[in-house]
């Protein structure tokens, strides 16, 4: 990727995490005293199950080495900006939502490092292995990830009606970026391609589905009430996309290792709208059933 494309992608993960800063209070955080369950339930599918169904999938479709990576890669990544909107679209629990993908943001920092190591030693092998910097990848993700959240917190705190205001044009905006960003992977892959969406798409879907589906299960298992469910849900299979991106092309250099996640980035939206129609018909149907 040219130094233009690569400013590109750093401004758009900027954007995005300066946006999920806007939209984050300190009380944000205090919300683990009251989903206590919830919490633990969420971050349990994110930060163990995730990465285990990523590596199954990339063992049992026999992926190619790049392509197996680059499900790592976004298996080891939190939530997004995204996986709070389709939450609020879905009527699912804002809060719970937006408190995981903060925690998460914030533990992945350290949890990253190690799983993409684990993934570049276990499917290129110790002859070829690249490894990852553990402490310059984690000072690496923290200037990329927290210090923009954290100057949106600040600009919420002070200047809240500003925030306010912004939060929809920052949305807007980091959409068209991270679309930007898409298509000039395809560009620059479009020889090889379709190849990788034929290889990649089956995986991010299964990756998709079967992380949601599992975080559903495991939230009714846990008695927890519908819309923390399906907030559970949305978190546990809506990846951030454009940080796994990032940590390809950024950090290990390799635009290969970034189709799986630019795939996923256009399944999740196919696949979050449908979460959103489900969820909304389901909730329609039990008020009707109710009344």
């Amino acid at each position: 990727m040219d130094n233009i494309s690569t400013l590109i992608l750093a401004g758009a993960l900027f954007i995005i995490m300066l946006g999920m800063g806007l939209s984050l209070k300190s009380e944000d955080f205090k919300r683990i005293a009251l989903y206590p369950k919830g919490i633990f339930v969420g971050l349990t599918n994110q930060l163990v199950l995730l990465p285990i169904v990523g590596l199954l999938i990339a063992v049992f479709l026999n992926l190619a080495p790049e392509i197996a990576i680059g499900i790592m890669i976004l298996s080891a990544c939190p939530g997004g900006p995204t996986s709070n909107l389709i939450s609020h679209l879905a009527k699912g629990d804002l809060a719970l939502s937006v408190t995981l993908t903060a925690l998460s943001s914030l533990i992945t920092i350290l949890t990253i490092p190690f799983i993409v190591n684990f993934s570049l030693e276990y499917f290129l092998g110790a002859g070829q292995i690249i490894e990852l910097n553990v402490l310059q990848t984690i000072a690496q993700i923290f200037v990329i990830v927290v210090i923009p959240i954290g100057i949106g917190m600040l600009i919420r705190k002070y200047k809240a009606t500003f925030a306010l205001k912004m939060a929809k044009p920052v949305r807007i905006a980091s959409g068209i970026l991270l679309a930007l960003i898409i298509v000039a992977l395809v560009v620059k892959e479009r020889a090889n391609f379709v190849s990788y969406f034929e290889q990649a798409g089956l995986a991010t879907l299964l990756l998709n589905l079967v992380t949601m589906g599992l975080g559903f299960i495991s939230a009714k298992a846990f008695k927890l009430r519908r819309q923390s469910a399906v907030s559970i849900a949305i978190e546990s299979g809506i990846q951030n996309g454009t940080l796994a991106i990032t940590i390809a092309v950024l950090l290990l250099q390799n635009t290969t290792y970034a189709i799986a996640p630019a795939v996923y980035s256009l399944l999740m939206f196919i696949t979050g709208f449908g979460v959103i129609y489900l969820s909304t018909k389901s909730e329609k149907n039990s008020k009707e059933s109710a009344a």
